[in-house]
């Protein structure tokens, strides 16, 4: 065990992971603290859209932190209120839509919870209803909307009246009854492995809301702010939210969550229902309208929609490769061996960052700004991983197929 590791042993709380101490970066590359450069394609899990250390991020943090900070939410300042108006632009609420802005993903996702509440407050209604294989965040709140024993089993009791609902239409339609307050959905599952909603099942939730008079919330945490080569997911479903949730990508690396709302949904909040003293600081805000003002100006979801074609028909012919799903630069690499643990290491080994949500899926999320020289040199490593792999990956023969 090196210095770094016996440190962070002694002084932070055993969580895991902390596979290398990362010292810099810079474009699509980091490099670890005795000098080994590695190729940044997990970029945080899906954080970084514009690499590291890139120049708007940096003259973006370097202004706001000479002028102003921090304010509380007592006031407001110039860059919220124009991080408030383009969010709504860039997902398209017109003028009835709100902004709320938070720190992180799983902040995001309590407002929305909240938002559930006070709408089924309305009619006595408390059910939410939460996809299979969800990942909504670890606190109290959003852990209860994750339905995965091994992360909410050591917390319980969790939220009551939260109920799971299998990736499949016909279960969604038996799922509505007059108890349901909203259903929260991802349109991307990231952290099960990079998994779609099927096809109708974002448009069927849309209508069963309605009919119910149940809000459809959409966790974009992962998705949005561009990662799919849209600005949202559900922009390229064609289904209209009554509220999303977004993080990540949105801030370029700096902490920034965001919930907005559509129509009717943005009247349910009022004073002293909900807030944050970070919430929407100048700084945070400054750098997410520096980062989403180059993504538009320099037109990267184009480039997204483009490396993204680019590398899921590349690692098809790969060894261990059984296919590829995601959308944009958020892609799942499917194996067909239950190695991606393996794959991951072999990967880091060679300079290669990725990371194995599951046991037969490869994830990778890399910057927006990516070009082929990355793609080029991703497909060399990652194929010298997975070669790596194979060979020392018993294989078995179906006796069935001997005949």
């Amino acid at each position: 065990m090196t210095h770094w590791q016996d440190d962070a042993s002694r002084d932070l709380m055993s969580l895991g992971g902390r596979l290398a101490l990362l010292t810099r970066g810079e474009g699509s590359a980091v490099w670890d603290d005795e000098g080994a450069r590695y190729l940044d394609f997990l970029g945080g899990i899906a954080v970084n859209c514009l690499g590291h250390a890139h120049p708007v991020f940096v003259d973006a943090v370097s202004r706001q932190a000479a002028t102003l900070s921090h304010v509380s939410n007592y006031f407001a300042s110039p860059g919220q209120l124009e991080l408030a108006a383009r969010l709504k632009r860039l997902a398209g609420t017109g003028e009835q839509g709100r902004v709320f802005l938070a720190n992180s993903g799983a902040e995001a996702n309590e407002t929305a919870i909240k938002l559930a509440r006070l709408h089924g407050n309305r009619s006595g209604r408390t059910t939410i209803l939460v996809v299979e294989g969800a990942f909504h965040g670890r606190t109290m709140g959003t852990l209860s909307l994750t339905p995965k024993a091994a992360y909410r089993d050591p917390f319980q009791p969790a939220l009551p009246d939260v109920r799971t609902v299998a990736r499949s239409t016909d279960a969604l339609e038996a799922a509505f009854d007059g108890t349901v307050a909203a259903m929260i959905v991802e349109p991307i599952q990231g952290e099960a492995g990079v998994v779609p909603m099927p096809d109708g099942f974002l448009a069927t939730a849309r209508e069963l809301t309605r009919a119910h008079d149940a809000l459809l919330i959409l966790d974009e945490v992962q998705t949005g702010s561009g990662r799919t080569g849209e600005w949202f997911a559900f922009q390229g479903a064609g289904v209209e939210p009554d509220a999303v949730t977004l993080a990540k990508s949105i801030g370029g690396g700096f902490p920034l969550g965001a919930m907005i709302t559509f129509g009717a949904a943005s009247d349910l909040f009022y004073p002293g229902t909900h807030n944050s003293t970070f919430g929407g600081n100048p700084l945070a805000s400054a750098v997410a309208n520096a980062v989403l003002g180059h993504i538009e100006d320099a037109d990267l979801l184009a480039n997204v929609r483009a490396r993204g074609t680019e590398l899921r028909a590349g690692v098809e012919s790969l060894p261990l490769v059984s296919g590829t799903r995601g959308a944009g630069l958020l892609i799942g690499i499917t194996l067909s061996a239950p190695v991606a643990g393996e794959v991951r290491a072999a990967a880091q080994e060679r300079g290669l960052i990725v990371n194995a949500p599951t046991e037969d899926v490869i994830r990778i999320a890399p910057a927006y700004t990516i070009g082929d020289a990355e793609v080029a040199e991703f497909l060399t490593l990652f194929g010298a991983a997975l070669s790596a792999v194979a060979a020392s990956t018993p294989t078995t023969t179906d006796p069935e197929e001997q005949k």
